[in-house]
């Protein structure tokens, strides 16, 4: 009797301890992010439990990631990257394999799920990461297409869907600590003065514009400070990827450009900064490694190890600080103006998207980027997507004038 009541007694545990873990899904698992996303959730198998890793068409590093983290389900966007991923892992997996972009949906919207990390690089993410949204999920945004290209219509979509936003990017992240917690999210009402965003600079920093002409593919993604993909190397590369987050912190923060400086700060070891009205100013350090926020969104408001050396204030020596460089960067400025206009971010973001992969199949050279970006911004009617539909019919306008001044330019200059 005592031993059958002693079995009850740890069922009842182990099930408590089952509600308990968290079951998360990775939208972009062959990513940076996404890998640092596993790598954390592989130190905390007792909280978290891999529901669902998703990945293009990357069959290779996919079948690696199924291997190594068992998750119960692997999703390819691609079909037909699916039936391969399925006819080369073993008879005895526990993996269910899936294909399309409704997978990616469901399992972003399952009801079992608890968290999803949308880390889908580009305009492709919109849907999962709007389903999750829509599905009142612990959202870890690091799809930045989510709020630049449909700001309005995914913020109504999380906050109908009672959805908890916590933003992976380590500068929104850092706004995020710093902001106190009855102001996050709505005008400022807590003494919040400015935000200070911060840029590493790129690779290029310091170089004037007509020394951008020549670089390459290689050097825009050799990033100084962090490990990403090659589009948002590019993109930190034209200080593009400052606008973009101009635009995130808007929208995460309810403010406006003019609230917000933005700030070189070449060491990357301060991600942001918020000035109060009593001349105080709070700041986010830690060394550049992305496990820190994706850390801090999986347990917040507690905090768990991430795998992150402390920071060695000692060693440092110097912070620097320098005016970000609008004339040899000018799509930092083109960003400032698209935010005012209405659809602009989702415009600026389909160009940019367009001219970042001509430039990388060597279609069109580095200060061609921002040449694309200003043409389709002028030639692309404003106008604020009121839906989804909106929203992918602008992009889709904004894609196709972008493509043509990349063919123009290709044929008429060589792509400068």
């Amino acid at each position: 009797m005592a031993c059958a009541l002693r079995r009850l007694f740890l069922r009842w545990v182990y099930s408590l301890r089952a509600t308990e873990v968290k079951q998360v899904v990775v939208l972009g698992a062959t990513g940076s992010i996404g890998l640092s996303t596993l790598d954390v959730l592989n130190r905390h198998t007792d909280r978290f439990n891999l529901h669902t890793i998703t990945a293009n068409r990357s069959v290779e590093k996919m079948l690696e990631l199924v291997l190594a983290y068992e998750p119960q389900q692997a999703i390819m966007a691609c079909p037909d990257a699916a039936e391969e991923l399925a006819s080369r892992l073993p008879v005895e997996s526990p993996t269910r394999v899936l294909g399309g972009e409704q997978a990616l949906i469901d399992a972003a919207s399952a009801s079992d799920v608890d968290v999803v990390m949308a880390a889908i690089v580009g305009f492709a993410g919109l849907r999962p990461t709007l389903a999750a949204a829509e599905h009142g999920k612990r959202l870890l945004l690091a799809n930045k297409e989510a709020l630049v290209s449909a700001g309005g219509v995914f913020m109504e979509a999380a906050r109908a869907g009672g959805a908890t936003l916590l933003p992976i990017d380590s500068e929104h992240n850092a706004m995020f600590q710093c902001i106190p917690a009855n102001s996050r999210g709505r005008p400022y009402t807590a003494g919040v003065e400015k935000i200070l965003l911060t840029a590493s600079g790129g690779p290029f920093r310091g170089r004037s514009r007509s020394e951008l002409a020549g670089v390459t593919p290689e050097q825009a993604c050799a990033h100084p400070n962090w490990s990403m993909g090659r589009k948002i190397s590019v993109d930190s590369a034209t200080l593009l990827n400052k606008g973009l987050e101009l635009a995130e912190a808007c929208w995460l923060f309810d403010c406006t450009p003019d609230d917000i400086d933005v700030v070189v700060h070449p060491q990357s070891i301060i991600h942001s900064l918020v000035r109060y009205d009593d001349g105080s100013v709070l700041a986010q350090l830690g060394n550049p490694d992305m496990r820190t926020p994706i850390a801090y969104g999986l347990s917040w408001p507690e905090r768990i190890d991430a795998g992150v050396s402390p920071l060695d204030l000692i060693s440092l020596a110097q912070l620097d600080f320098e005016a970000p460089d609008l004339d040899a960067f000018p799509c930092l400025r083109l960003a400032q103006e698209a935010i005012t206009q209405p659809g602009g971010m989702c415009v600026l973001n389909a160009a940019n998207e367009i001219a970042v992969a001509a430039f990388l199949e060597g279609q069109l050279t580095f200060t061609g980027i921002d040449k694309v970006i200003a043409h389709t911004l002028e030639k692309v009617p404003s106008v604020e997507p009121e839906n989804l539909e909106g929203v992918e019919a602008l992009d889709g306008r904004a894609r196709v004038c972008a493509q043509e001044r990349v063919e123009q330019l290709e044929r008429d200059t060589g792509g400068v």
